[in-house]
């Protein structure tokens, strides 16, 4: 960190998330009062790609960098993007594993104890086995909806929050009896809590008829509901089925809390349902994300996928105390969606879909994948790293990827 508080990591930021092909030299436009920057570059013969020169310049012109320290910004932002630059051959792989595995086991140690507060969130190591496991449904989903400018306010944000929380049969149910007898569930309605949620008669009637036809009627203070079959599973069910119908609020949200972080109000659910929210009008959808990363990915598609899997893991480390190079998370989330699908670290996901029957047999279930790759006459063309050392070969990588030849000497006869 530099004397006026700028980490260089802001900086470096663009380094980790833009490639090398668009950060390479190219044609620089000089900007009136924004060329000392450039100025001391070329004096110091500094190797700066443009794309870090103009971040460097917006901050000077901000006043994020204060002049007087512009040097040492300089300085050490081209001894932090000399040691950004990967070396051909260099084994990134065992790298990435190396420096997302280690740090991992240090969690269980370092996790945070979240007692009383208002949200029950994973986190820690059981956070970031979800993530790389690529489970369907996260343990705690939730969201993180943020406002339009025009509803940023207490008194908005609380009705919104209102609307958005689910509510269910059981919720507006003053008492539940199942009658054995009739073969009938009958609901005593609480019409203060219909009242408070906004929910008519008229509403309430049209949701029960819709979903349950002929076998519900509706009296002014109670429904009755009558089982399809006459057997105490048939009850139990309808019990059940009843109590959870939907009436109005986003499915699956059924908790939301809201904080005032800096000037905005921001509301967090427990559950996540990112197509409903979207449907309410106030809603900032730029900044509204969910750590359902499934869910990402079936309405935003694998981009946004891959990009939910390096925030989360980097998010889920840092609450932890830990940090890891950006660039080692990214390699990992691309092995995971480089087939247009988000698949696990694991047997059942990246490591059994090799295409190297070795590679294959060497981290699970060896004998299966051995005897099936037998039966099916398959052949491995060690081209990898795992095969190459099970059969005592040099590895393609580091000085392992170039061949030498000798240089014969030419003879007497100049042969």
């Amino acid at each position: 960190m530099v004397p006026d508080g700028v980490t260089i990591y802001q900086i470096l930021t663009t380094i980790y998330f833009t490639t090398f092909t668009v950060m390479s030299e190219g044609k620089e436009v000089r900007k009136k009062g924004m060329s000392e920057v450039r100025e001391i570059i070329r004096k110091k013969d500094i190797d700066l790609p443009p794309l870090l020169t103009r971040k460097i310049e917006r901050y000077l012109k901000e006043g994020i960098i204060k002049k007087k320290y512009l040097e040492q910004v300089i300085d050490q932002v081209a001894k932090e993007y000399d040691l950004a630059k990967v070396e051909p051959g260099e084994g990134v792989g065992v790298l990435a594993a190396q420096s997302i595995g280690e740090p991992g086991t240090q969690m269980m140690m370092r996790t945070k104890h979240y007692a009383g507060t208002a949200m029950d969130v994973t986190r820690g190591l059981p956070r970031l086995i979800e993530i790389f496991d690529a489970r369907r449904t996260p343990k705690t989903p939730m969201m993180t909806i943020y406002l339009e400018q025009d509803l940023n306010n207490l008194e908005k944000a609380e009705k919104l929050a209102h609307s958005i929380k689910e509510t269910r049969l059981k919720d507006v149910a003053k008492n539940t009896e199942v009658n054995f007898l009739k073969y009938e569930v009958i609901i005593e309605l609480d019409k203060h809590e219909l009242t408070k949620r906004g929910i008519t008669p008229k509403k309430l009637e049209e949701i029960i008829k819709a979903k349950f036809a002929e076998r519900a009627k509706v009296h002014d203070e109670k429904l009755v509901f009558r089982a399809p079959k006459k057997t105490a599973a048939s009850m139990q069910k309808l019990k059940e089925e009843v109590q959870a119908t939907h009436l109005s609020g986003v499915k699956g949200v059924s908790y939301v809390v809201i904080q005032k972080e800096g000037k905005d109000y921001v509301l967090y659910t427990k559950g996540t349902n990112l197509k409903m929210v979207f449907d309410f009008k106030g809603i900032d959808k730029k900044r509204t994300k969910s750590n359902d990363i499934m869910e990402i990915e079936n309405i935003f598609g694998i981009e946004a996928a891959r990009n939910a899997l390096v925030y989360e893991t980097l998010e889920t480390l840092k609450e932890a105390g830990l940090k890891v190079d950006p660039r080692h998370v990214t390699l990992v989330a691309d092995t995971m969606c480089v087939d247009g699908i988000i698949k696990a670290i694991g047997r059942h996901g990246v490591s059994g879909d090799k295409a190297s029957v070795l590679a294959r047999a060497s981290f699970e279930e060896t004998v299966k994948h051995l005897l099936k790759a037998g039966a099916y006459g398959e052949e491995d063309r060690l081209k990898g790293v795992v095969e190459n050392i099970i059969v005592g070969q040099v590895i393609a990588l580091g000085t392992g990827i170039p061949e030498l030849i000798i240089k014969g000497q030419p003879g007497k006869a100049g042969k």
